[in-house]
């Protein structure tokens, strides 16, 4: 599906998407953990690459952290967003062309925004992401974890999963190397999240 329906489909269910799944009291806590544990450790300026609702751009600008961006495609997300966490920057755009400058970025989180990507599309993503990163910076992965690029139907429009290894294969020529990854199925979960860690080297120079 091509990325402006995407962006209609949540925009058509916005306002049930964020009473259910916007709110940090309703997401697993070992995500919070794994994100937090993340900002800490990423210096510099941090995006929110497909931030929905803004409820995780608001987790990385906790501790006084100010260089923290959130961009979605979704107008309602955003609208949303920017009532509820006023003090947090949010603009449109799309992952394929992020409007931020290149190698401006220490680190980027794309917590599920990835999921709803058609494989044959998801490289020009990859690469958009190495660069927009600066040299060393840090990419913070979230999707639901199993074969590779197949299919299914996800409450809002078909979303595709993946493995940490097909990931992993994909990262790589775009000057990835990945630190760590990890599958888990929380109780009750209908599916598995997987994440994954990478961090940008200087080797491609871009």
């Amino acid at each position: 599906m091509p990325r402006a329906e995407v962006a209609e489909a949540y925009d058509s269910r916005a306002d049930e998407y964020v009473e259910k799944l916007g709110s940090l009291h309703q997401m697993a806590d070992r995500d919070r953990a794994t994100i937090e544990q993340w900002r800490d450790s990423t210096a510099g300026r941090l995006l929110d690459a497909g931030c929905g609702p803004g409820h995780w751009t608001d987790v990385l600008s906790e501790r006084g952290r100010r260089d923290v961006l959130g961009i979605d495609r979704s107008t309602r997300f955003l609208e949303s967003a920017r009532d509820r966490f006023p003090g947090n920057r949010f603009i449109a755009g799309d992952l394929s062309a992020l409007p931020v400058a290149s190698r401006s970025q220490d680190g980027i989180l794309a917590w599920y925004s990835i999921i709803h990507t058609p494989p044959t599309d998801l490289p020009q993503i990859l690469e958009e992401f190495a660069r927009t990163l600066a040299p060393g910076g840090s990419l913070l992965l979230g999707f639901f974890a199993g074969d590779p690029g197949v299919a299914f139907e996800h409450a809002v429009t078909t979303a595709y999963y993946w493995s940490a290894e097909a990931l992993t294969d994909l990262l790589h020529p775009h000057g990835f190397t990945v630190e760590h990854a990890e599958t888990r199925t929380d109780p009750g979960a209908r599916r598995t999240h997987g994440g994954l860690r990478a961090r940008r080297t200087a080797a491609l120079g871009r």
